[in-house]
């Protein structure tokens, strides 16, 4: 029989891929590829469905012979393996973004006499279409708090955005641009404890109690789909630690963060300028191992952020603290530094490299402010946390609109500064 190739993500299936395994069952014998989660994130969205759970669906669709792994958005390789009489794709591809990879199916076909076919789109109905509507109905915690880990193995680098509301949220969540035929968005939603209790009027020194910190955090759930990553300071108490992994496990967080010191909490930033203490080695370790066993899923992540590049104890500090926080179980290193410049955040990462034992390494440019997400990749960094901005600028947009009503004693001056309310009816689904 003639061999017939057909390549899908298959996240979302509908009948638009149903007729196209169809159309290619007349053919021959069905060949489909199942893009890799690495593939798909390259150029949008990772898909709800891992490569696995993806792949049983499209076996048990009746007509398809065998689902390989396409490990990249290019056909040519997978193409250059199986050489198939046939290629199968909706004629929607002959113009857009898929526009190129279309002409190198045809170049590479033309090798060895293959023909692509490309039945009539299905129209009314679309992957992104479904996404839309997913993305109204919500997630699961069992679905959210897997998520992170398959970002990170799927990404080079999983981008992260600070929310401090449900508002700030909504931001996180529908954000997207479109740049050289990619789109980017942000993977995921950073909880402060700096923004939350700013955005309460409180002062950040860990005075807004956790009761308070799990309000904000269920506000900011209902508000997205994407998984969260909570800044939970030093993580108290061992015993108050395991009641918080617990409690954030349960909703369906998917990691905590916490940081080497102890005591009354003080900013990062304010690095020597103030008391600040570092916990021992020994102590923190330890922490974070009883927060491990306190899991009941593999999913939940525990981050440790290393200080000691702030309170200026040297890198040799910061690696003996990777080092151990990594044997006691960690599942990733944030490193922190308030240096303007990122050559010291260079400096731990190219040593960090030759750890034999490693995990995913975070970085939080807040004073170096100047680096590009290219060159984190570069130096190994596998997650970056945009920690503060959207409350730094609202505050400085709220403070203008304002000084402005006060200055004019109306409020007609403002309204190019704000949103229509129309617009800000239909940030919530429900109010349409």
């Amino acid at each position: 029989m003639k061999q017939v190739y057909v390549a899908m993500s298959a996240d979302l299936v509908h009948t638009g891929h149903l007729n196209i395994i169809n159309e290619a069952r007349k053919l021959g014998e069905v060949t489909v590829g199942v893009l890799t989660d690495k593939a798909i994130a390259s150029y949008k969205r990772l898909p709800y469905l891992s490569y696995e759970q993806r792949k049983i669906i499209i076996e048990n669709i009746k007509g398809v012979k065998e689902v390989i792994p396409q490990e990249t958005l290019d056909y040519v390789p997978n193409l250059r393996m199986l050489k198939p009489d046939y290629v199968v794709h909706g004629d929607d591809w002959k113009t857009g973004v898929q526009k190129e990879t279309r002409q190198k199916v045809i170049d590479v076909l033309k090798g060895w006499g293959g023909e692509l076919v490309e039945p009539k789109y299905t129209e009314g109905i679309s992957s992104t279409m479904l996404n839309q509507y997913l993305k109204e109905i919500g997630v699961t915690p069992q679905v959210r708090i897997k998520r992170l880990r398959r970002l990170l193995n799927a990404k080079p680098i999983v981008r992260i955005l600070e929310a401090h509301s449900g508002l700030t949220a909504l931001i996180v969540e529908n954000t997207m641009i479109n740049k050289d035929n990619k789109n980017y968005e942000f993977d995921g939603v950073w909880i402060s404890s700096l923004t939350d209790s700013l955005a309460k009027g409180k002062p950040d020194t860990g005075s807004v109690d956790f009761t308070s910190r799990l309000n904000t955090i269920n506000h900011i759930l209902e508000a997205t789909t994407k998984p969260i990553l909570v800044d939970g300071d030093n993580g108290g108490e061992v015993e108050h630690f395991i009641s918080t992994v617990r409690t954030l496990e349960r909703l369906g967080v998917s990691a905590i963060i916490i940081e080497d010191k102890t005591g009354l909490k003080k900013n990062s930033m304010f690095g020597t300028d103030v008391k600040q203490e570092q916990d021992s080695i020994e102590n923190f370790s330890y922490k974070i191992s009883q927060g491990k066993k306190a899991q009941i899923t593999d999913d939940f992540m525990i981050i440790a952020r290393i200080e000691s590049l702030i309170l200026k104890k040297g890198m040799g500090d910061a690696l003996a603290r990777a080092k151990s926080y990594i044997e006691s179980g960690v599942d990733a290193i944030m490193i922190h530094s308030k240096e303007k410049t990122p050559d010291e955040i260079f400096d731990f990462c190219s040593k960090y490299k030759e750890f034999d034992n490693r995990v995913p390494l975070i970085a939080v440019p807040n004073t170096y402010s100047i680096v590009k997400e290219s060159e984190l990749i570069e130096a190994g960094v596998n997650l970056v946390i945009y920690a503060n901005q959207l409350l730094r600028s609202s505050y400085l947009s709220m403070k203008n609109v304002a000084e402005t009503i006060l200055l004019n004693e109306r409020a007609h001056e403002v309204e190019n500064l704000c949103l229509p309310i129309e617009e800000v009816l239909r940030l919530i689904p429900e109010n349409k």
